[in-house]
């Protein structure tokens, strides 16, 4: 039992009751009873961690917890930082990507659950992009199997370039632990296998999810939907990262400028 822990799971489901989430859990069996598991998890929404946990909160005779990695920037807010540092949360700096890899393998051979994003970034298309090998790598050096985990709707309650809809939308929300891969092969051997388990995955939870309206933001193109599709939305994201990299020019620029007037 985990106090904190436990407080903001009530804290949530009372949220949930409130905006009439509907949700579909399905594979708690295949979440350890114990022992470690990198929680390898698609990334479609902003709020896709709060729900990713669940089927380890369902796990029976003992619930387990998450320790999902997050960007620094969230454990910097007065607010957020107490509570994510209070779940035993781990905290990633990209200028220090080293520390938060060793981080989360210290969490992994201690035996704990540690939930990672694999794309590292929102897919706006809602298909999985391509994979970052360190969810593999933890799992090689900790010896902690893999735990393919699909959340699905997520999207609709709030993702990238769309307003947040927290009000009592009825949402459903479906969530999916697929069979544990062992950590074996190479770590880009590691992470293929990973990729298609979680793409065969997703699409089984996509066509069970329901009847698709037509247009809609959130719906994926191949089922009719307004999403972009997983190419476009790739040259969307490098489109973004050229601004990105453009702005960083730009102020180092300014900074070396100002020093040398200086």
């Amino acid at each position: 039992m985990e106090p904190v822990y436990d407080s903001v799971i009530s804290a949530a489901r009372l949220l949930w009751l409130a905006e009439g989430l509907k949700f579909d859990i399905s594979g708690v069996e295949n979440m350890p009873v114990e022992g470690p598991g990198v929680v390898a998890l698609n990334h479609t929404g902003y709020l896709d961690f709060t729900f990713a946990g669940i089927p380890a909160y369902l796990v029976r005779p003992k619930r387990r917890y998450v320790r999902f990695m997050a960007k620094k920037e969230v454990f910097d807010n007065k607010v957020g930082g107490p509570v994510m540092r209070s779940l035993k949360h781990i905290s990633v700096d990209r200028a220090n990507g080293a520390q938060s890899y060793q981080d989360a393998v210290d969490y992994l051979k201690s035996g704990e659950l540690v939930g990672v994003y694999p794309e590292a970034t929102i897919s706006r298309s809602f298909e999985l992009k391509g994979f970052k090998s360190g969810a593999a790598r933890m799992a090689l050096e900790s010896g902690a199997p893999l735990l393919p985990t699909l959340v699905w709707g997520a999207q609709r309650i709030w993702t990238k370039g769309h307003p947040r809809n927290l009000g009592r939308s009825r949402v459903k929300i479906a969530v999916a632990v697929g069979e544990p891969i062992a950590p074996e092969g190479t770590p880009e051997e590691l992470t293929a296998r990973l990729h298609e388990a979680m793409r065969l995955k997703l699409d089984q939870v996509q066509r069970d999810y329901g009847d698709y309206p037509p247009g809609e933001f959130w719906v994926p193109a191949r089922f009719g939907g307004g999403a972009p599709t997983l190419e476009e939305a790739n040259a969307m994201d490098a489109a973004d990262a050229d601004k990105k990299a453009q702005r960083r020019a730009a102020r180092e620029d300014t900074t070396g400028d100002t020093h040398s007037e200086g």
